[in-house]
């Protein structure tokens, strides 16, 4: 029998209770979607989507014992359709026992499960004999069946923050498991986690082990850095020099410097960043900065994100390195994103206006006697495909414009569009 000073540090630290989860506060916290599914005390089928370490399995576990329920759990990496059969025939028999139980089934990583093997639960989730859980690292809209999809709400689970991820070293402080720790050598084990909670506590464990060898009784940045070696030794990824090398490649692909670019993202790799990390500034970079000038820019920093979960490290950071380069000679626009920002603030401060009501869907005959919907001009049947002169902002709205395009790249030809098609609402008005 493993006693508890013997178990994994994750292992002693997972929370027992939904009030010790540390982070997902937007589902968890006070009448959020996951807390409430919690209280009404009816379970339902979901899947878990986020990165590794933010607390997917922690969370169904949670959920079985709220709802008093067998905990069945398969690993998409390892099984199949056996254990599939197998999980039917337990939640079966705790259907049918004696003190008639609840089952839900927790598949981890199910995005590896064929169409076959997801298909498998289908019946079982339909006719109510267990509630799936599904943990996943990919987008299910792209890995997961439609059929299970459908039958399922997606939970969106981030990384941790620095402050959670805190918390992290003081439980396992406060538990005995590990030493004092430098200040300056936990911002460098913060940073080294990335959001990661099991990364940070197997790290924090492999510590733990080898200050007690060397009994010592703190762990100071020189002595981390010499413990964990390469890995931590370059990079400042938790202070000023990291946030600074980031902002200067951010900086040198808006100033369209791919040279620059390039010599920044290469240090970045060099001193130990996350290349997973890196794909998403990099699409962030796309959406910010270059936008409708080049749309072609996001998805390719997409598609190298995609390249290099496939791949991995080396191989995979040469697409990441080709998206750098096009992002920094990309044509330049931030119009969408401050449209986006300028939107956002004035429906902050607005009030609800009403949909006009020709602009109202209208599926009933009360609705259509009511006039929803009524005068709407179907832009298809007119000419050129525009409605010219039709309005679709609430009343009171008239003339007010967020996106402003600029005049380079493909967005000198939506500013000529859009400059056309005010002539022609202006000649109809």
């Amino acid at each position: 029998m493993v006693t508890a000073a013997h178990q994994p540090l994750a292992e002693r630290l997972r929370p027992r209770t939904l009030g010790e989860v540390i982070g997902q506060q937007h589902l968890l916290g006070e009448g959020m979607a996951l807390r409430l599914a919690f209280e009404s005390g009816q379970p339902h089928s979901c899947i878990l989507w986020g990165p590794p370490g933010v607390g997917k399995t922690t969370i169904a576990r949670l959920m079985a014992d709220a709802f008093d329920a067998q905990f069945i759990t398969i690993s998409a990496v390892l099984g199949g359709v056996k254990d599939i059969r197998e999980a039917v025939e337990r939640a079966e028999a705790a259907r049918d026992g004696l003190h008639a139980q609840r089952t839900i089934v927790f598949v981890d990583e199910v995005h590896r499960f064929n169409k076959s093997q997801q298909d498998a639960f289908l019946p079982h989730v339909e006719s109510g004999l267990f509630t799936f859980i599904g943990a996943t690292t990919e987008n299910p809209s792209f890995e997961v069946n439609s059929a299970l999809l459908s039958r399922a709400a997606v939970y969106v689970l981030q990384p941790l923050g620095e402050d959670e991820l805190r918390q992290l070293v003081t439980r396992a402080q406060d538990i005995g498991a590990v030493p004092s720790i430098e200040k300056a050598a936990e911002d460098r084990l913060i940073a080294y986690a990335d959001g990661d909670a099991r990364r940070l506590l197997n790290t924090l464990e492999t510590l733990a082990v080898a200050a007690q060898r060397e009994k010592l009784e703190q762990v100071t940045d020189a002595w981390l850095l010499r413990v964990l070696g390469e890995r931590m030794r370059r990079y400042d990824k938790g202070g000023e020099q990291f946030y600074d090398t980031i902002s200067a490649l951010h900086k040198s692909v808006r100033g369209s410097d791919p040279d620059a670019s390039l010599y920044w993202f290469v240090r970045m790799l060099d001193g130990g960043a996350d290349p997973r990390y890196m794909a998403r500034r990099l699409i962030r970079m796309a959406a910010e900065d270059i936008g409708l000038a080049d749309p072609r820019a996001l998805r390719l920093a997409l598609d190298a994100a995609e390249v290099y979960e496939r791949l991995g490290s080396p191989e995979g950071e040469l697409a990441l390195a080709e998206c750098v380069v096009y992002l920094a000679v990309a044509p330049k626009s931030n119009a969408v994103y401050k449209a986006f920002n300028e939107a956002k603030a004035f429906v902050k401060k607005d009030g609800s206006r009403p949909v006009p009501m020709h602009l109202r869907n209208a599926p009933t005959k009360l609705m259509k006697d009511l006039d929803y919907g009524k005068g709407y001009r179907y832009a298809h049947d007119e000419a050129g495909g525009f409605a010219a002169g039709e309005t679709y902002l609430p009343d009171g709205m008239a003339g007010t414009q967020f996106y402003r395009p600029v005049d380079r790249g493909l967005e000198i030809r939506i500013g000529d569009k859009l400059r056309e098609l005010k002539r022609l609402n202006d000649q109809k008005n």
